[in-house]
């Protein structure tokens, strides 16, 4: 014969007698934990949710401060890129050498393009001082008045910050 567990019988439950002062009592000294404990919680939600914000705006200073730095580093070098681009306009015609200028100048710009640096496109918009500056006035019939006419140095923005504005020339 196989022996059987013998199932456990519930113990019974065992009364406790205590007044209704003391059940009052004890019953307030829960509700007192219970606020305690979500204002514990509460509390411990807004330090997580003020760490998670925190969290992002460092976040943000940083790339903000990296996109500065590296806005400030290729601005140095749009002087170069005007130069090229004025020696391409002047090239003799069959020139291997200014075919090899006109390749670096393709390389330059790919490098600014991946950089994010983009031209302000300013010939034929309204005159926009945030991006433009206007060097000269020109009496023009074809044109609005306050019409960009021409381009006399281009413009470039880094993201959504202006490196450097086009100078241009504005219909009167």
């Amino acid at each position: 014969m196989s022996k059987r567990k013998e199932k456990e019988e519930p113990t019974p439950e065992v009364a406790i007698a205590i007044s209704m002062e003391e059940f009052d009592a004890m019953k307030a000294q829960f509700a007192e934990a219970q606020a305690k404990s979500q204002e514990y919680i509460d509390a411990w939600q807004r330090e997580r949710a003020d760490f998670t914000n925190f969290r992002r705006r460092a976040e943000a200073e940083a790339q903000q401060s990296y996109r500065y730095a590296t806005g400030t580093t290729i601005k140095k070098f749009l002087a170069v890129i005007d130069d090229l681009e004025r020696a391409l306009v002047h090239r003799p015609a069959g020139d291997t050498w200014a075919d090899g200028v006109e390749l670096v100048y393709r390389k330059f710009q790919s490098l600014l393009d991946a950089e994010g640096v983009t031209r302000i496109d300013a010939e034929g918009k309204l005159f926009d001082p945030n991006l433009h500056e206007a060097i000269m006035q020109e009496p023009s019939s074809e044109h609005e008045s306050g019409t960009v006419i021409a381009v006399l140095q281009q413009g470039y923005m880094h993201g959504d910050r202006v490196l450097r504005p086009a100078l241009v020339k504005v219909a009167q």
